[in-house]
């Protein structure tokens, strides 16, 4: 069963791939000079701009929010599960890769820290199991 707090786990899924899927494909100039946003600087410090791969950040994170988005209408958490398990892979990695190289101010490497591992346990968390609903409270529902 998808729970609503597996949903709303979903849901910020989505949301974390639209920002970051739309700026990086559509604005990659713009997302290599300025993203996170809020006068932050997480990819510009990491060497020159490559267009190419600004772009392909931008399709991974819109593919693995399209994939969140259609996991969120199931009424199976396995969908979820699944999406879970690829942003968990991705934000692992993507996370242990910023951890080993810490660059920009102090404030930009908390938010690194912090987003990246927030964004890498939502899809931990996404990729467990489906709790059951235990016995007593499954024969009271109607």
């Amino acid at each position: 069963m998808n729970t609503r707090s597996r949903r709303i786990a979903l849901a910020a899924t989505v949301v974390l791939g639209a920002y970051v899927g739309v700026w990086a494909q559509f604005f990659p100039e713009s997302f290599y000079s300025s993203f996170p946003g809020f006068g932050l600087h997480w990819v510009d410090v990491d060497g020159p701009f490559n267009e190419h791969l600004v772009r392909d950040v931008g399709g991974l994170y819109l593919a693995l929010g399209l994939g969140s988005l259609a996991a969120a209408f199931s009424r199976s958490a396995e969908p979820g599960r699944v999406v879970g398990l690829a942003w968990g892979v991705f934000g692992v990695l993507h996370f242990g890769y910023h951890v080993l190289h810490l660059q920009g101010s102090a404030v930009d490497v908390v938010g690194n820290v912090v987003g990246l591992g927030l964004s890498a346990a939502l899809g931990i968390v996404l990729a467990l199991p489906a709790r059951q609903p235990s016995e007593g409270r499954a024969r009271e529902r109607p």
